[in-house]
């Protein structure tokens, strides 16, 4: 991924600062639908837990999916008696979708979810959310999969997560272990700007966007967990199966096509402050190298296949001018992409253009090459055309290296304009309302802790306040340091 501060890249990670009083540093999520029965000791666990061991100020926010039973009666039970605790509620059905609604309403710098049934032990949570608050992480995911973990589940569903993403590995290329575990973690700034790309709802949201931030070139920390099944569980198992198939297929046609504006996710090089000062840092050169060279390699191939073809049907002049045009126009897509990671259709036609001149500059080498071998001999022999073709093509590569590089996909240098996103902070989503508990019968006394968080606030309404993150500028590091 391109490296450059375009208007729309992530500013560089920056330690969180000590928030205003009352704000929250990290939001745990709890997406629930008809789970009345296991609620209130969910939340009752996890809110003790954080009071006892999380340094920061939290909040614990109940995403309620259109739940039919007590389960809204119960949140809001539970948001009106622990300051800590609110509750959401949505008419529509769909973990994606409420992950994505609270998300992009908290004002936590640092957002989680977890599951209701708390199958992943507690004690993962302070390591999953400690990356992203110090600024080394983007994302961070509890895996199941990792050698460390400790798993009690039944064999189906270890075949199942297991084949799973052993299909995310072979077609989405993905290289986090475990997709699809119920315990995962974001800093507001990267869910800001990438919730919008991720389209699914459901069960495949937290696929999708592990996909797109790996692809963009974000961080992702995995922390090892231990974690118990759910017996009880009432995900479907078939179907939600078939539903993560289609979002394979749909993300995977997305990022071949380059459909995806990955490029506004990009980190700036260097998160040290006196990095982004450098000025010249050599653009990844060796990995565009070993790219162009894969490429070529497989161009070459294209157009001695092409060539082979076109020669049977016509003299040697015409063959090599059309399969050097139609592997050019291939050549050109494929460094697009692959050599220097150049995303969406933006500039497509320009770049195509440039690179036909480029063509024409190769067109001219092997066409002179097969001219002066014409003039040697009347009738050379095949192999000794397609020799020569080979020593042609490969000096015009070297060249249409340089050409590429300096001028048709030229690296853009940091211009110091790093625009950080604003917090959105807000109303809460139209449609969402928190039910009454009146017809409820109360359970027992809930301890009322102290709040780390401030004052408390009503359970149907979304904080104003916002932390926001200031850059560390260069008169905040040592001066001593010659850097």
């Amino acid at each position: 991924m391109r490296t450059d501060s375009s208007p729309g890249t992530l500013p560089a990670r920056e330690h969180l600062p000590a928030g205003d009083a009352g704000t929250p540093v990290l939001d745990v999520v709890v997406p629930v639908y008809n789970e009345e029965k296991d609620l209130q000791p969910c939340v009752l666990r996890l809110h003790a837990h954080l009071t006892r061991t999380f340094p920061y100020p939290f909040r614990i926010t109940i995403a309620d999916n259109a739940s039919t039973d007590a389960t809204p009666r119960v949140s809001q039970w539970l948001a009106e008696r622990i300051p800590q605790v609110r509750a959401v509620r949505l008419e529509q059905k769909g973990r994606g979708r409420a992950l994505r609604t609270v998300w992009s309403r908290s004002d936590a710098p640092v957002l989680a979810y977890m599951d209701v049934d708390l199958s992943t032990d507690l004690n993962a949570l302070l390591p999953l959310v400690a990356p992203l608050i110090s600024g080394h992480s983007d994302l961070a995911i509890g895996s199941r999969l990792a050698r460390s973990s400790r798993v009690v589940r039944g064999a189906k569903r270890e075949f199942i997560s297991r084949s799973y993403n052993l299909i995310l590995r072979g077609s989405l290329q993905a290289r986090f272990s475990d997709a699809q575990c119920g315990f995962k973690a974001i800093r507001a700034d990267v869910a800001r700007a990438l919730l919008p790309l991720v389209e699914d709802t459901g069960w495949f949201f937290d696929t999708e966007m592990l996909v797109l931030a790996e692809r963009a070139g974000l961080r992702i920390h995995e922390v090892p967990v231990d974690w118990v099944d759910d017996p009880d569980s009432t995900v479907h198992i078939v179907r939600t199966a078939t539903d993560d198939l289609r979002g394979v297929w749909r993300v995977g046609r997305a990022l071949a096509t380059g459909s995806l504006p990955l490029d506004r996710l990009a980190r700036p090089f260097g998160d040290d402050p006196r990095d982004r000062d450098l000025k010249d840092v050599p653009g990844g050169l060796a990995r565009q190298l070993v790219g162009f060279c894969v490429v070529g390699a497989l161009s070459t191939l294209f157009y001695l296949l092409l060539y082979t073809g076109f020669r049977a049907l016509t003299g040697s002049q015409t063959a090599n001018a059309l399969a050097l045009l139609v592997s050019a126009v291939a050549n050109t897509a494929a460094n697009r992409r692959l050599t220097f990671r150049v995303r969406g259709r933006g500039g497509a036609v320009r770049h195509q253009a440039q690179g036909l001149v480029v063509f024409g500059i190769g067109l001219a080498l092997t066409s002179g090459s097969l001219a002066a071998l014409n003039a040697a001999t009347a009738t050379p022999a095949h192999s000794t055309e397609l020799a020569v073709l080979i020593a042609a093509n490969l000096a015009a590569t070297v060249l249409r290296f340089l050409l590429f590089r300096a001028w048709v996909f030229p690296e853009q240098r940091d211009t110091g304009l790093l625009r950080a996103i604003p917090a959105q902070g807000g109303a809460p989503a139209p449609g969402s309302r928190a039910l009454p508990a009146d017809d409820l019968r109360d359970p027992p006394d809930l301890p009322r802790r102290g709040s780390p968080s401030g004052p408390r606030t009503p359970a149907a309404t979304w904080g104003d306040a916002t932390i926001r993150l200031q850059p560390v500028r260069p008169h905040d590091t040592d001066p001593r340091d010659p850097r």
